[in-house]
This record gives structure tokens, C-alpha cells and sequence, in this order.
């Protein structure tokens, strides 16, 4: 689908046109796939929760909004990614999947192996180092999501944004600090 008309569903999302937001998860449906895959990869929580789920919990989540507010593609997916994230982390938290079927555990076929999983304390560490970012710099944590959960490449990120590519990846460099250090204080005793 096309940047316009995905710029026409956003609008019609804003007005609360709710075939708008399915249409809309339709015409994305793809990336948000790739960016549940990316997701679950990097948590390494794919032994128990599926891409599929994922991102069909995390549309449940996203149609279940009363007051949406996605003047852009953009900000869309970015609030997609943080939506994937927070359920992941919950999943890793929670051990099992608890609410949703007591001992049941939700699976899907591995289709990638994943070498370097996290811990459900990293992704704690990283989620709440993001919070405390997007709390003093809400366009530096958006950042993060586009380009570390969404996969997106600098050029795409500052075709959205608005930004020369050299200014995303200076951005970029600022973020990865930040974060490096809020982590690493976090972990000092």
C-alpha cells in the first residue's frame, strides 16, 4: 500500500473510524509481522510465545484504544514496537502465560534460531531505560523504536521524521549512550 494511503487510514484512525484501523492493520500487516519476528528474536522468547500472538495481542491492544493518536506512519509503528515490547516483558515476567490459559503454554514452529537471547531482568533493564528516556526525550526513544524494533534504516527514519540521515545517526549515537549508561548504573550495586 501506498505512503498516501496510509496517511489517508491514519486520518480516518484519528477521527475513530474503526474499519479504518483494521484496514489499516491490514495494509501493515507485513512489517508488523517482521517487527513481531524482530521482536521475539532479540527477547528470545519464542519458546513460548508465538509471532502471530504477538502481534495479534498487540493489535488487540492498539484496536482497544479509546483516544489513538497516529499523525504518522511513524508513530504508529513506534507505538506498535513499545505495544510488542511491554507484552513480551509481561510473558518473560510472568514465567508462563498465566491470564491466558494457566499452564498452557502458546507455541509456534521455531523458523529461527536464536543465539543470543535475553533475560526477562535485561529486557527489564532495557524497557525501563527506554521509559526513563521517552520521559526526557520522548523523539530520542522514538527513535530507538524505529530503528532497534522496527528495523528501520536511517534514511527511512529520517524520510518519516523529517530529518537528514546524518542527523538520525547522530541521534542514534545519543540514544545508544544514554541507554548504555542508564543500564550500566542500574546494574551497579
Amino acid at each position: 500500500m501506498q505512503t498516501d494511503e496510509i496517511a489517508v487510514l491514519l486520518a480516518a484512525v484519528e477521527r475513530g473510524d474503526r474499519e479504518a484501523r483494521e484496514a489499516l492493520f491490514a495494509a501493515l500487516y507485513g512489517e508488523l509481522h517482521g517487527l513481531a519476528r524482530r521482536e521475539l528474536g532479540r527477547s528470545g522468547s519464542g519458546a513460548g510465545l508465538g509471532v502471530t500472538t504477538l502481534l495479534h495481542e498487540a493489535y488487540l491492544d492498539i484496536a482497544g484504544r479509546t483516544q489513538s493518536s497516529f499523525p504518522d506512519r511513524a508513530r504508529f509503528m513506534s507505538y506498535a514496537s513499545r505495544v510488542m515490547r511491554g507484552l513480551i516483558i509481561d510473558f518473560a515476567r510472568s514465567g508462563q502465560a498465566q491470564k491466558r490459559g494457566g499452564g498452557f503454554e502458546i507455541t509456534s514452529p521455531a523458523t529461527d534460531v536464536v543465539e543470543n537471547v535475553a533475560s526477562p531482568r535485561e529486557l527489564t533493564e532495557v524497557s525501563d531505560a527506554l521509559d526513563e528516556l521517552a520521559r526526557s526525550d520522548a523523539s530520542l526513544a522514538e527513535l530507538v523504536d524505529l530503528k532497534f524494533f522496527c528495523g528501520f534504516s536511517f534514511a527511512e527514519i529520517g524520510a518519516m521524521v523529517g530529518a537528514s540521515e546524518r542527523t538520525v545517526q547522530r541521534r542514534w549515537e545519543e540514544a545508544r549512550i544514554y541507554l548504555y549508561r542508564r543500564i550500566r548504573l542500574s546494574r551497579v550495586p
